[in-house]
């Protein structure tokens, strides 16, 4: 009943649900659970995030309370916006914005050249890449092939 009537997915059984906008969708689907509950961990899900307009943001928030559900505030994640609830089994939902993006801080050209973290976890900066694996340019690495090419 909430993810069809809260959420406004589309059911075709007690276990599948549709869930289309005009330009994504996605499938839920409730798998029988085990008998001894799951340790999360690496390769468990912690959550599923679904996105929203900011315009319409606010508004499922106010959906989700509405058919009761105990959404956290809008939290301000820098790049988007967020907010997080259980669905009726359990599982973490996050509704996301689509904005206002990851060109918040650097332009569309230079995305992944470095590492950009939200202001609020810039004094974590020496842990976080204390903790990373460097990879291969790619732009790097195709320039100087087309470079060698002409």
């Amino acid at each position: 009943q909430f993810l069809r009537e809260t959420l406004g997915f589309a059911g075709s059984d007690a276990t599948s649900y549709e869930s289309r906008g005009d330009s994504r969708g996605s499938y839920y689907v409730y798998d029988e659970a085990p008998e001894a509950r799951g340790i999360g961990g690496s390769g468990t899900v912690h959550h599923v995030a679904w996105s929203s307009t900011i315009a319409d943001h606010k508004g499922w928030r106010d959906k989700v309370i509405a058919g009761g559900g105990s959404p956290t505030p809008v939290i301000d994640r820098f790049y988007f916006r967020s907010i997080y609830f259980r669905e009726p089994s359990g599982v973490l939902f996050e509704i996301a914005t689509k904005g206002p993006g990851f060109t918040s801080d650097e332009s569309k050209e230079h995305l992944g050249e470095k590492l950009s973290l939200p202001p609020a976890f810039a004094h974590l900066r020496a842990q976080v890449e204390a903790n990373l694996t460097p990879l291969p340019n790619l732009r790097a690495h195709a320039a100087s092939r087309n470079a060698g090419s002409s």
